[in-house]
């Protein structure tokens, strides 16, 4: 498996996995409707660093890195994962988080935050804590679950430097 910067050559597998992802409407903030379009705001925009993991020529996950705040905020990183449901499982979400943590230091960052990580998305809330991530907050009903309702959605942070 590589993890490589992604080019708008990958945008269609990009988009595949994205699709698939949000359709479930149990992890992301974005509507299981989001057009195709949107991707380019979302995943590709300027200030934004898009990779993708490739194994065996087939893109099988997917992370975008960017400042989490703008101007004096711009220090901390933010990051959103997204592997493939067929891929799951096989350790891919672990090492495009090691490799995001690897690029958000080459590119200067002090930490990274996640503002968003639902409650309920137990395998996540629990590999990003194996990367050494902290849930520093709970924003109560922070996320209109498609099938539960409103559940809880952590904030999670990690230092970059000793």
């Amino acid at each position: 498996m590589t993890i490589r910067k992604a080019t708008l050559d990958d945008y269609d597998a990009i988009w595949n996995i994205f699709e698939t992802v949000i359709q479930t409407g149990d992890t992301y903030p974005f509507s299981p409707d989001t057009n195709k379009e949107s991707l380019t705001k979302n995943w590709f925009a300027d200030y934004m660093n898009a990779y993708v993991m490739d194994q065996n020529g087939q893109i099988i996950a997917t992370y975008m890195l960017k400042p989490n705040q703008v101007d004096l905020g711009s220090h901390i990183a933010n990051c959103s994962y997204m592997v493939h449901p067929d891929a799951r499982g096989k350790g891919a979400g672990k090492l495009i988080c090691e490799h995001s943590i690897t690029e958000a230091k080459q590119l200067g960052y002090k930490a990274m935050q996640f503002n968003l990580v639902v409650s309920t998305n137990h395998a996540a809330v629990n590999l990003w804590q194996k990367c050494g991530f902290e849930i520093i907050g709970t924003i109560p009903e922070g996320f209109k679950h498609q099938s539960l309702g409103y559940v809880d959605a952590y904030i999670m942070y990690r230092k970059l430097s000793d």
